[in-house]
């Protein structure tokens, strides 16, 4: 492990000072917490009662003698979502390795899960970020009986894995694992599929086979094969000491992944306060721990979605992350994995070139992660170098990761990166800030100003392209799509079109106040923008025709013209489409609380 790189040891020395307030308020909470809780001992025989009804005979007994740990599970089980499906089981499984060691285990409660692959480009889609909030507060809900020593907790994909943290850590005295179901094998890939979708978008193929190909892309259990924000979860989950080392991406067919589900119970039942070696996750997660969240995502060119999530779940832990760290470790950290859309490597291919462990192992070599980091595995971080395999009799054994990456396309070393620095950085400039993920992004792209191409719906692009009126350089402008607009849906529905675009070899850059998640690729795109339009943004006044400088290089997205001229514009207003309708009505008070981009999106921190 090497002494810790300068730039990271500042940013995190910041972090801690701007924090310090906050964080020992929270600390200060989860310690009051812990000595008020109602111990199972001390609860009332009808509470007691209540709350084993259920068991069978030997967990009811188990729970009687209350020197033995009872353990929450919260589920985020369906069987329509393929990364979810692999989690009807895990309770039993759960609750057998439970029983083994003396313990019990009980499913607190669930959460909703919804996919954004599902839901892009339907009104579905608009619930989806204010899906991260309510998943918080059902897993608070879920913990709130406070029967329990400790959380395992299922999820996989997007908004759950952020919600479920969130969640957790407002019962920060409870130590917690988060246990995986990982991503299904490959199927078609991902760079063939990328090619049929912009063929249906030129019209040369039909829905049958676009269909049929889509359905060789998603073909079975398990998580999808690309390196969206479901995959950049598991990434994240691992380099915060949260989820078994080595674990994130072994399929669910993969007689290990059975093993590593009970041995995730059994690691739990030892860092309960029953024993000697208490870990809350309060304490886990803290700065060091947030800090290698974001250097793992950064250098293996994860989702854009965690600019938000990691300042959720950083303030749900009292910790204050801003997109100016997130700029500043991302210049600092080199990019090491080239995974779709990075690559046209896969999960699974990542995997199978040393994985995380390896990734950890080069990080950690160079001094860009806290090896010292609390961790619910293990000693500290450090020992996150290591990965789980089945030696003869069927038993998990810990061997170091490869030293050196065993396909250098797919995973690379420090000293020989795929690029000098993170694949996210921030932009700023008289429009407002945003984020841009470039590690996808060709270098002779990183630079586009052109005129604006203003709409105000991802659905209002498609006519301009088939009218033609797009073959031109130009940057399309889509608002009124931020969290207090909309809730902040994801745009993919523009992605093949402006892909078609750009192979024609015009200049296209895309500017929104809404999202692109993980699967943002060869597009320059100004995303997450604040102020959003319907916030006061400069967005609201844009016109066709408006000259626009989206430049990656110095990090300037710029209206280029009378700025002043431009400010005096009365602002477009938004429709009343997106209001109500596939439940979207309920949401309207999350949207009027919600706090911007840069500050977590987030209704729960949003009046603070």
């Amino acid at each position: 492990m090497g002494q810790i790189n300068p730039k990271i040891a500042a940013v995190t020395q910041r972090i801690i000072e701007r924090s310090a307030t906050l964080r020992a308020d929270y600390l200060r909470q989860i310690a009051e917490d812990y000595s008020n809780r109602p111990e199972r001992g001390k609860l009332s025989c009808g509470n007691l009662a209540h709350g084993f009804a259920a068991c069978g005979e030997d967990d009811k007994n188990s729970l009687r003698m209350m020197e033995a740990a009872n353990m929450a599970i919260v589920t985020s089980y369906n069987d329509m979502l393929s990364a979810h499906q692999p989690y009807a089981t895990y309770p039993d499984k759960l609750k057998q390795a439970m029983r083994e060691i003396g313990c019990t285990a009980q499913v607190a409660g669930g959460v909703p899960a919804m996919c954004d692959g599902v839901t892009q480009g339907q009104d579905g889609m608009e619930l989806s970020l204010l899906s991260r909030d309510l998943i918080a507060q059902c897993t608070a809900m879920s913990l709130s009986h406070q029967m329990f020593d400790g959380v395992l907790a299922l999820g996989i994909c997007d908004k759950i894995v952020p919600g479920l943290i969130m969640g957790v850590l407002s019962f920060g005295y409870l130590p917690a694992l988060f246990v995986p179901a990982g991503p299904m094998e490959s199927g078609l890939p991902n760079k063939e599929k990328q090619r049929i979708r912009q063929l249906y978008a030129e019209g040369k193929i039909d829905r049958e086979e676009l269909l049929q190909a889509e359905s060789d892309s998603y073909h079975s259990a398990g998580t999808c094969t690309f390196y969206g924000t479901a995959n950049s979860n598991q990434m994240v989950l691992e380099a915060m000491g949260l989820q078994m080392p080595g674990s994130s991406f072994v399929n669910p067919e993969n007689p290990l992944r059975d093993k590593l589900t009970a041995e995730a119970g059994y690691q739990l039942a030892r860092i309960t306060a029953l024993g000697n070696d208490y870990r809350p996750v309060g304490e886990v997660v803290d700065e060091r721990s947030i800090v290698n969240g974001t250097v793992a995502l950064l250098a293996s060119g994860g989702s854009t979605n965690h600019t938000m999530h990691l300042v959720a779940i950083a303030r749900a832990a009292g910790i204050i992350l801003n997109w100016d760290d997130i700029s500043e470790l991302s210049a600092a950290v080199p990019l090491l994995a080239r995974v779709y859309p990075n690559g046209q490597a896969d999960v699974n291919h990542f995997h199978a070139a040393g994985g995380t462990s390896c990734l950890f192992r080069q990080l950690l070599g160079a001094g860009f992660m806290h090896g010292d980091a609390r961790t619910s595995w293990g000693t500290s971080f450090a020992e996150f170098t290591q990965e789980p395999k089945l030696n003869e009799d069927h038993k998990i054994v810990w061997q170091q990761s490869p030293i050196t990456p065993l396909d250098t396309e797919v995973l690379t070393t420090v000293d020989q990166p795929f690029s000098k620095e993170g694949g996210l950085r921030l932009l700023s400039g008289n429009l407002g800030r945003g984020v841009i993920k470039v590690s996808a992004v060709a270098p002779e792209n990183h630079i586009v100003e052109a005129p604006a191409v203003v709409i105000d719906a991802q659905d209002n692009l498609e006519p301009l392209f088939k009218s033609g009126s797009l073959d031109r350089d130009c940057v399309v402008v889509v608002r009124f799509q931020g969290p207090k607009a909309l809730g902040m849906p994801e745009l993919h529905k523009l992605t093949p079109f402006l892909g078609i675009l750009q192979d024609k070899g015009f200049k296209v850059a895309l500017v929104t106040d809404g999202r692109m998640s993980g699967a943002s690729g060869k597009i320059p795109a100004a995303i997450h923008l604040v102020p959003e339009a319907a916030n006061g943004g400069l967005l609201a006044r844009i016109h066709d025709g408006d000259i626009i400088r989206v430049n990656a290089v110095t990090g300037e997205l710029m209206f280029v013209g009378d700025i002043n001229e431009l400010e005096g514009r009365e602002p477009a207003q938004q429709s009343s489409a997106g209001q109500r309708g596939c439940g979207r009505e309920y949401f309207a008070v999350n949207r009027h609380n919600i706090s911007n981009a840069e500050q977590g999106a987030s209704f729960l921190f949003g009046g603070e």
